[in-house]
């Protein structure tokens, strides 16, 4: 049984991983495309930009023409390793292996920290570090954006994870198990969402931010922090 905490370092990376969203459903491409074009609009020219969880570059091409740089970081070598094969064309795009709970950079660093495809769930690590982590390296005036899946997207979702399973790319979905929001597999792979009270109490201990939550095309949940 493979360990959810590294799934996607050591059983769902590279082209495994980017073998996902190639198989995705029109519904969910419409929801990828909902999410990373919501995550652009809090962007401008000049900006430092972090994605934590970047995998093998899937969104870092439109984010390197928004800003000045771009900086991706993830766990997995192999998926980065694919990532600087796919980006080596994009001269302000750097690229880390790193965890998001322990980031070398130094504080107030950039002015914006991207966080979605639900990687607060999925990078298993401690939720309230990783908020504080990407506050400690966001500029006042700067903003931090994590996203997660909408309850309203549950079945769609659910489809995904099923064709993902069905092309070997996830263990079997356990559906006595699978319900209220969390997938698990019977490999030991787990996917769980955060819920709009758990963003706000996440970030209550946080002092001198604004939040707010906002639900975009009625698939994803964004937590929007904003440094002040």
């Amino acid at each position: 049984m493979t360990d959810s905490t590294n799934y996607y370092d050591t059983h769902l990376s590279a082209e495994k991983l980017k073998r996902c969203y190639e198989i995705a459903p029109s519904r969910v491409r419409q929801y990828l495309d909902a999410e990373v074009n919501h995550v652009l609009k809090y962007i401008k020219s000049g900006d430092n930009v972090v994605e934590l969880g970047c995998g093998y570059g899937r969104i870092i091409p439109l984010l390197a023409k928004k800003s000045i740089r771009i900086f991706g970081i993830d766990t997995s070598q192999s998926s980065l390793l694919l990532a600087r094969e796919n980006l080596k064309d994009i001269s302000n795009c750097y690229l880390s292996r790193m965890n998001a709970v322990q980031l070398t950079f130094t504080d107030k660093f950039f002015n914006s920290v991207v966080c979605i495809q639900n990687g607060i769930s999925a990078f298993h690590v401690d939720q309230q570090k990783l908020i504080h982590e990407s506050v400690r390296v966001t500029k006042r005036g700067g903003v931090i954006l994590f996203s997660t899946y909408s309850e309203k997207f549950w079945k769609h979702r659910l489809q995904w994870f099923q064709l993902q399973s069905e092309a070997g790319l996830l263990g079997e979905i356990d559906y006595d198990k699978t319900g209220n929001g969390t997938i698990i597999c019977k490999d030991g792979f787990t996917a769980t969402t955060v819920s709009a009270e758990q963003f706000k109490r996440l970030a209550s201990h946080v002092k001198q931010i604004r939040v707010t939550i906002e639900e975009v095309d009625e698939s994803s949940l964004f937590c929007i922090i904003e440094r002040q």
